[in-house]
Parts: C-alpha cells; sequence; structure tokens
C-alpha cells in the first residue's frame, strides 16, 4: 500500500465477542471506533467465515503489519534517511525515550514476513470464488502509531498515506472533501495477495542479507569518534545519517548471503507476478462501476483516478519481462556487454553471493552472473511510462 490498502462492499452484523454497541455497524465504523487490533481479533474469532469476513480479516492484517511497523518506527527512532528501504520509511514521529538497538531492523522485517504470511492466508480461494463486497470509508482507517489505543488526528491513514496513495493530486483536493469511500470486492483480494507477496519477497531479501552486524560496527565507530572529539552540527544531523546509512547498505550487501531466504524471495516476487494476472483475469469480467479501487478500463477508482484502457495489457507485459528474468529467461543489459550477453538475475537468487558493489562497477563481481542470451528490452516499461505520463513510479506502486 507502498504502500496501499484494500476492501469493496461488506456490512458485518455486529455480536458476540464485539465491544461494539448492540446496534449493528460496519467493519469500516468498527475499526473507527476500536482500531484495527481489535477489529482483527473480533474476526479471527469467528467460527465460520463468509467469503467477506475472510478478506476484510486478510486485509485489516495487512493494515495492522503496516500499524506495528509504525509503533516499531516510534518506540526505537529507526529511519532510513536514503528513502530506499521500504516500510522503513513510513516516518510519523518518534517517542522521546525511543532507543535503537542494531537488531530491530531484522526483528521489525521478520514481523513483516509473518504478519504478510498471516495477511494471505484467509485470502485462498476468494478470487476465484463466489462475490463479496466489503465497504470501508478510508476517513475511518488510522494507525495508533504511539500505541496509546487512542486515536488523533494525526494518526489518520489519509494524513498518513494520501500522498502515496493518490499522488500530486492529495495535494489539489479540496482538504474539506470527504475521504474515498471504496467498495472492494473478489477480483481485489488477488491484487492483495499480490501484495503481500511483494512485502514478504522485499522482507525475505533484506533479511538474507541482514545488515545487524554492520549497524553494530557502525554505532561502535561512531561512539569511538565521539570520545575523541564531539562531531559538527552539520556532521551530527545532515552528514552523517547518509554516510552511515549508505555504508551499512554497502557493507551488509558484502556478505555471504541467506540463500534460503532469497530463494524463498524468488518464489513471492513470482506470486506476485501470478496474483497480478488473477486480478487483472478477474476485474477484466466486471462491469459495475462503483466505488472500485483498480477499476478496469470501463470503470473509474474511487480515488478519482481514470486508467487508460491498456492499462491491464501493458502491466501485465512489464510483470511478464520481470518473470522472464527472474526465472532466467531474460538477461539484465550489463554495461561491458553489447546485446548479446547479460546478468542473470535468476542465479543471484538461487546462487547468491556477497555483492562488493565496486567489483559489480569494475565487472570481476559480475563475471559469476554474466552470460549469453536475450536480453530484457526496455520496450514495455516505456510502453508503460508513456501510457501514464508522469506518474508511472506512482502507478506501478498502486499495481504493484
Amino acid at each position: 500500500m507502498p504502500l496501499s490498502l484494500s476492501p469493496k462492499a461488506l456490512f458485518l452484523t455486529a455480536l458476540s465477542l464485539s465491544p461494539l454497541p448492540a446496534a449493528a455497524q460496519d467493519i469500516s465504523a468498527e475499526v473507527a471506533a476500536n482500531g484495527l487490533a481489535a477489529t482483527v481479533t473480533r474476526l479471527e474469532a469467528i467460527a465460520t467465515p463468509s467469503e467477506a469476513d475472510r478478506f476484510a480479516l486478510g486485509g485489516l492484517r495487512f493494515l495492522r503489519a503496516i500499524e506495528t511497523t509504525y509503533q516499531t518506527r516510534w518506540r526505537t527512532g529507526m529511519d532510513d534517511p536514503s528513502g530506499m528501504i521500504p516500510l522503513i520509511r513510513l516516518n510519523q514521529g518518534t517517542a522521546p525515550d525511543a532507543t535503537f538497538a542494531p537488531g530491530d531492523v531484522a526483528a521489525l522485517f521478520t514481523q513483516v514476513a509473518q504478519d504478510m504470511e498471516t495477511a494471505r492466508a484467509p485470502l485462498a480461494g476468494l478470487p476465484t470464488g463466489p462475490e463479496f463486497t466489503v465497504e470501508i470509508r478510508l476517513a475511518d482507517l488510522w494507525f495508533d502509531v504511539n500505541a496509546d489505543g487512542t486515536r488523533t488526528p494525526d494518526e489518520d491513514l489519509m494524513q498518513l498515506l494520501g500522498p502515496t496513495l493518490m499522488g500530486w493530486r492529495w495535494f489539489d483536493r479540496d482538504p474539506a472533501a470527504p475521504a474515498p469511500v471504496i467498495r472492494f470486492d473478489r477480483a481485489d483480494a488477488a491484487w492483495l495477495s499480490a501484495y503481500t507477496h511483494l512485502l514478504e519477497g522485499l522482507a525475505k531479501t533484506l533479511l538474507a542479507y541482514d545488515p545487524t552486524d554492520a549497524l553494530t560496527r557502525a554505532a561502535a565507530a561512531r561512539e569511538a569518534m565521539q570520545a575523541i572529539s564531539p562531531p559538527y552540527a552539520e556532521e551530527m544531523f545532515v552528514i552523517r545519517p547518509w554516510v552511515d546509512a549508505l555504508w551499512v547498505m554497502l557493507d551488509a550487501l558484502d556478505q555471504q548471503p541467506d540463500a534460503a531466504r532469497l530463494a524463498q524471495a524468488r518464489d513471492h516476487f513470482l506470486s506476485m507476478i501470478a496474483d497480478n494476472r488473477a486480478f487483472w483475469t478477474a476485474v477484466e469480467t466486471e462491469t459495475d462501476d462503483n466505488a472500485e479501487w483498480l477499476p478496469n478500463a470501463r470503470q473509474t477508482s474511487a480515488l478519482g483516478l481514470a486508467l487508460p484502457p491498456e492499462t491491464g495489457v501493458t502491466w501485465l507485459a512489464v510483470l511478464a519481462d520481470g518473470e522472464a528474468l527472474l526465472k532466467g529467461e531474460k538477461l539484465i543489459p550489463y554495461w561491458r556487454l553489447g546485446d548479446g550477453g547479460g546478468v542473470n538475475l535468476s542465479r543471484m537468487f538461487t546462487d547468491p553471493a556477497p555483492i562488493d558493489v565496486k567489483d559489480w562497477i569494475q565487472g570481476s563481481g559480475a563475471l559469476p552472473y554474466l552470460e549469453q542470451g536475450e536480453i530484457v528490452s526496455p520496450e514495455n516499461w516505456r510502453a508503460f511510462e508513456g501510457l501514464m505520463g508522469g506518474e508511472a513510479m506512482l502507478m506501478s506502486i498502486w499495481l504493484n
């Protein structure tokens, strides 16, 4: 929901274990009143869940994983100055007594991987099963960033993720206009499942190159230098975070990675592509146009985004290139080779080795993965960029 989230017309009767009032409320109002954690707990207690219940549980577990990330960031002060690491860049303040330990990053992504598997579980079979709807008012969604159980305006989902969901339109919107209402249906279950595979694959990739040791040594070096002389303010607050983040990234890559986790990550990325195909197959059969999350060519998104008619076909062509790279059927161009050879990305996942960036630039590091074969063409990505104008990256996050 890189971030973004999900649902399409659902009204649950609030009974039994629910802390809701006796009058029935829908799932969206339940989250607004009680938060994500309590609503997930109630849904998990349903003995015989409907398709809508299962989708709601998967979607809210997904959102709960995002909430947990915010809470970890608040508690530890974890940050990513590079802006390159998914989820860590979700920043909404830090506790005054925040304490960061080098193992916190690996712990966070271990939790993310587990949470994505848990979120995906109730979605199995939904994209090809009976139709259902789950209605969500985005104004009802919030993340308990500081884990105090109390909602404040700066914890609203739209305040935290609005720019990610809507791009430049977020800044041109009427602030007084109501937040979108979205009706998620069975096609969206495939989209959500794809996103869980994407984030789990990214988490497993980061864990394969566990940065804990690099973070530990970076912290020790900082402390030793500060014992010699306090740093300049510019170094402390501007330069140092970027230098340390870059060093940690390069050092973590230059270690023997966990081969099992990289193999799992590759499988998740391939499953993401398969789920994307299932989504576009399912959504293409829809004839309604009612508060859509991700629309077909005849529909409009509740977010106010209209997709060109060729979007599905063009995006699937981009994903087909990604699949070919992950399977080793096509190669990534390498600057010292011509059109007849390139990097076998698949073998970097199935037969991994440390990545020394200077050696990869020169070629000796890349050599074990260089081979003759067909190079992936930039044509499909260029077609997607042309279709989306200046919003290709935003749309690729949304489409996953």
